[in-house]
């Protein structure tokens, strides 16, 4: 008797639970699997892609054909960076451009920055910004939006350029060969997860010294302890920086230029940039649809250093971005640039286009969301940095493809490179930077406007990795 008594309630409970409005009700799923043909050619592509990966059965295969590797307006070539399996590439873009015109200044001259030395500072800095974070909030309450900020991602590798101009004002650079990778700079994540969880146990001690009322020379102290440790776990893993450093720099050959000299990463820096600092050089733009253009906005929060800058930028529409990149690239000088790389991208040959893979065709459907749909729901948005360093125009001047030089290693793509049409550039393409010569004065003028705050959890503001 109890076990049927037992069966019925619970039968009821599934029945009410199943009728509550707004679930999956038994009516409602008969209606839905009666939608569901199957004749034999839908059989056959359940069996297909099943059985395959979905970019195989949707390659384009009109769009496959052999690619145009001509441009017309293209800088000058350099070697291939591999940023392995870590998050850096808005680093790797960054020092890209660096070296690239500090090679289009002196001309015979070539040089590579050190990753790892501006790495190392990266995440010192960006361990300092947690724990000052956490003690500037320490009266808030641990759900607050502003406190998860911090807990939620002590530390990380992505980020934009204003961190390569800001960590290298302050702490310079050295060349590669000074400095080099280690396996947790090409591999962070295990290196990551343990200062991170050491950041977040630091973050509850210091918010128990705010809320028990603790003066700010106490707090002080305290994070600077707790920075001793950090500062020790990023010399085991990526290295000791370097005070002093003896170099000479070399030609296209390899050949020595003059005798060596002893640095400083700073004195290295001065040289290698004639004289003046990265901020205050170059403009930031985007082209994001959903906001109004020529008005700039600056994200809360989105820096790498406490002292340093966030990231401002001017919006701008994509006409506008694409005459600031011909104008730059025609006279000789690459750019930091980024984008929703992972979409409609042919891997096997560094191509992008929107009609690389005809995913509609093979789910019967479409894909008809605009590019300010597809980031106000997170479906799109910026998320890898990349060097642009060529465009092809037509007899009107007009773009028709690109080119970027990826930080994936020199085997990848096309010999380290990526090409991708404009229509695909258009469509995902979101942040450039350009110095400040090339920008026109209307342009600056939006710049140098009150910037509008934004959030940092806007779906467009994620770090490039």
């Amino acid at each position: 008797m109890k076990k049927t008594i037992l069966l019925v309630s619970l039968s009821l409970a599934l029945t009410a639970t199943a009728q509550k409005e707004g679930g999956i009700s038994q009516k409602m799923l008969d209606e839905i699997q009666k939608e569901q043909p199957m004749t034999a050619a839908d059989c056959a592509w359940v069996n297909a892609i099943a059985a395959n990966a979905i970019d195989n059965l949707a390659t384009n295969h009109a769009n496959a054909g052999a690619l145009d590797t001509h441009f017309s307006i293209e800088t000058r070539r350099q070697s291939i960076t591999d940023q392995k399996q870590s998050g850096r590439c808005w680093m790797f873009s960054g020092l890209n451009v660096l070296r690239a015109d500090f090679n289009l200044r002196t001309d015979s001259l070539t040089t590579e920055f050190s990753q790892a030395y501006l790495f190392f500072w990266d995440q010192l800095e960006k361990a300092n910004l947690m724990l000052q974070g956490i003690i500037d909030t320490g009266a808030k309450p641990i759900d607050d939006l502003r406190v998860q900020f911090f807990f939620r991602s002590p530390i990380g590798d992505g980020g934009t350029f204003c961190g390569v101009a800001d960590l290298a004002d302050k702490y310079g650079l050295v060349p590669s060969e000074v400095m080099p990778e280690s396996f947790s700079t090409d591999n962070t994540q295990k290196a990551r997860q343990l200062i991170s969880s050491k950041l977040r146990e630091y973050g509850l001690q210091l918010r128990e010294m705010v809320q028990k009322g603790k003066k700010t020379a106490a707090l002080e102290k305290a994070k600077v302890r707790m920075l001793c440790q950090i500062y020790h776990m990023l010399q085991y893993t990526i290295g000791n920086p370097p005070q002093k450093f003896t170099y000479a720099f070399k030609n296209a050959k390899g050949e020595a230029v003059g005798e060596p000299r002893e640095y400083t990463p700073l004195t290295f820096y001065k040289e290698v940039m004639a004289g003046q600092q990265l901020n205050g050089t170059f403009v930031m733009v985007m082209n994001d649809p959903r906001r109004d253009y020529y008005k700039t906005y600056e994200v809360e929060l989105d820096r790498h250093t406490y002292d340093g800058h966030n990231w401002k930028y001017v919006n701008l529409p994509m006409d506008d971005i694409e005459e600031l990149a011909i104008s730059t690239l025609r006279a000789g000088h690459k750019l930091y640039s980024s984008y929703d790389v992972g979409k409609q991208l042919d891997r096997k040959r560094g191509f992008a286009d929107t009609a690389n893979f005809d995913y509609a065709s093979l789910f019967s459907t479409n894909f008809p969301m605009t590019k300010a749909e597809r980031i106000s729901t997170f479906d799109s948005g910026s998320t890898h940095a990349m060097t642009l360093t060529a465009v092809d125009l037509d007899r009107k001047g007009r773009a028709t493809k690109w080119k970027v030089e990826n930080s994936w290693g020199a085997d990848w793509g096309q010999k380290g490179c990526l090409i991708m049409t404009d229509r695909w550039f258009r469509e995902y393409m979101f942040r450039l930077v350009v110095p400040s010569q090339y920008v026109p004065e209307r342009v600056m003028k939006a710049y140098q406007q009150t910037p509008i705050t934004v959030m940092p959890e806007d779906p467009l503001f994620l770090p490039d990795e």
